[in-house]
Formats: C-alpha cells, structure tokens, sequence
C-alpha cells in the first residue's frame, strides 16, 4: 500500500496537481494542511479522488470547518495520525504529536507545518514531515512524501522535486 502525502502547498494548485497526478497509483493522498483553496479546486477537477484523498487544516485555511487531525487504519497492524502540526509544539520536537499518535493507537505520525522535511522513528513511532511543496525553508527544492506499507513494515520516504519544474510565485 502507498500513501501520498503533501502539505503546505499555500495555494500553489500547480505544484498539487502535478504530485497527485505523478503518483496516481497511490492508494490515499493525505494532504496535511495550508490548502483548503487548492485542494476544493483539484477534488472540482478530478472528483474521482475524492474517496480516497483526505486532508486536515492548517493554521492558514482560516474559516475551515476540516478537522485538525484524522486518523487512518490502513492494515491490521498499521494506523495513521496526521495532523498540520502547529497544535502539537512541532517547531520545538516530536514528542507532543508523538505521545498523541499513541495515545489514537497509531504507530505512523505524520505532520507539517514547519515547511522542513524529515523522516524518523521514535517511541515506536514513524514520523514524518513530507516539507513543503510549494515553499520549502530548509534550503532544499520543494517536496512531498510517500509512507509503503509492506509485508516487511513501513518505510516512509521524502521526494524532492526542481523548482524548474513549477512556476514560481514571482513569476
């Protein structure tokens, strides 16, 4: 099983539509907040994902009624909690959205809000920040993540892509 996950697109539906469209395999896309606009405008265009595209709200969807985090049982032995992040300390560590995975019985914690990749595994738990796809701030290109849930257990993983390959803002 794959998860797509996205976060902090800030209104850049290009950027969107091109990951989702680049990993149409996937078997969910969670998109972790700061993309109401752009995420109404791609499930208008492509109502086919609905069923399988879920998203949470970020500090920025001002006036969202999505939830601030979700859960997701993906296999017997697997379960997910994301969230944006900005209610869980995450500028500051892991250990708040780490303890509440748990406490949600999940063993997959997954969040944004900090614009700065990473992937780690800690208290029993995979963590991981996909960055940002539109305005990354960990001097790197723009990215998203995918989690692989497998017979052999769960590997999270970050994808950096150009930015040639999007339109800049200032452009």
């Amino acid at each position: 099983m794959r998860i797509l996950v996205i976060s902090d697109t800030h209104g850049d539906l290009r950027a969107l539509t091109r990951i989702v469209e680049e990993n149409q395999n996937a078997d969910y896309v969670l998109h972790l907040g700061d993309c109401e606009e752009e995420c109404r405008a791609l499930l208008a265009d492509k109502p086919e994902l609905a069923s399988r595209f879920l998203r949470v709200r970020g500090n920025n969807d001002f006036g969202s009624s999505t939830p601030l985090f979700a859960t997701l049982r993906v296999s017997l032995q697997h379960k997910i909690f994301f969230t944006h992040g900005h209610k869980y300390g995450v500028y500051y560590g892991t250990e708040q959205l780490v303890q509440t995975a748990k406490e949600n019985h999940c063993d997959i914690a997954l969040f944004g809000h900090t614009h700065c990749s990473m992937c780690a595994y800690t208290d029993g738990v995979y963590v991981m920040n996909p960055g940002s796809a539109s305005c990354p701030r960990d001097g790197r290109d723009p990215s998203y993540g995918y989690v692989d849930i497998v017979d052999g257990g769960v590997m999270t993983n970050v994808v950096f892509f150009r930015r040639s390959f999007r339109r800049h803002l200032w452009e």
